[in-house]
């Protein structure tokens, strides 16, 4: 995989060894809180006053704090301590490697700057479509709200990567489609492996472990994912002047050979490079 994350580069540089990233990941954990964390923590408010933020963010494109503000449970006085605390706290991978006593400070700042320069090429500042169409606002929309609620729904940790064209769906452990009409056509796709499909199933019903639960019910949570996501991009595209009616979601599984992009459709794929080396996949199939 081209892309990475520092901690996966260092490791297979054999610079440190994965025991040594895990402990600074842990640390990082219980150094690093969320901003409902912060502010739970700083006595502003309470855990269910952020569930109910939570709740009300799977409907609204907001960062938690905005909305929080909003629904009256902080200041805007209070959001910006918050954030202040939290930046003023933040303990980066690089630091905590440096803490656990894998690295020392000279050493860390040598191979950040070789990271910076493995992964110069991946680094892209925005959404870049490799097709030119009317609606292309429409589908940089549309991933940018995948990316945010990859974020805020699943809490996980990424890096996307470049969209590009494709002519075939890989074959993956579960593939979850919605499918889009009005305006546009198009059927929007998440593809997950089975890791992945019990750290969204984890997010959505809010447990430790899923290990008990049955494959509909999995299946069902990944669904729900892109019934929030697409949800949240047909609201925000009829801000912007164009309807896009959604259907109920459906699971796939499709053959080992992937499935073919059918003829008079154009197929895109935004790779999501989850923290600990899995990737999420989302694919938007446009009708031309």
């Amino acid at each position: 995989m081209a892309v990475k994350f520092f901690g996966q580069f260092m490791v297979e540089q054999g610079i440190i060894t994965s025991s040594a990233l895990l402990d600074a990941i842990n640390l990082q954990d219980k150094n690093n809180l969320k901003l409902g964390e912060m502010a739970v923590t700083m006595g502003l408010i309470t855990s269910a006053d952020i569930q109910r933020a939570h709740n009300a963010q799977m409907s609204r494109d907001m960062k938690l704090g905005d909305l929080l503000v909003e629904m009256g449970f902080l200041t805007l006085a209070q959001l910006n301590d918050i954030i202040i605390r939290q930046k003023n706290t933040h303990l980066y991978i690089g630091e905590a490697l440096v803490q656990v006593g894998a690295l020392t400070s000279d050493q860390l700042q040598n191979h950040l700057d070789a990271f910076k320069a493995d992964q110069a090429k991946y680094i892209s500042n925005g959404i870049e479509l490799p097709i030119t169409t009317t609606n292309n606002a429409i589908w940089e929309m549309t991933a940018d709200l995948t990316y945010k609620m990859v974020t805020r729904v699943l809490d996980l940790k990424f890096r996307p990567g470049a969209c590009t064209p494709v002519t075939v769906i890989t074959a993956n452990f579960m593939l979850a489609a919605m499918d889009f009409s009005g305006d546009v056509e198009a059927r929007y796709l998440i593809s997950v492996s089975e890791g992945l499909q019990k750290a969204i199933a984890k997010a959505i019903l809010h447990e430790e472990s899923v290990d008990a639960e049955p494959l509909e019910v999995l299946e069902d949570t990944v669904m729900e994912f892109i019934n929030v996501v697409c949800g949240n991009v047909a609201a925000k595209a009829s801000q912007m002047g164009v309807i896009m009616n959604i259907n109920p979601p459906v699971s796939l599984h499709p053959p080992a050979a992937g499935l073919t992009i059918p003829e008079g459709h154009t197929a895109l794929s935004f790779p999501i490079h989850i923290e600990d080396g899995d990737t999420l996949e989302l694919l938007l199939v446009i009708k031309n």
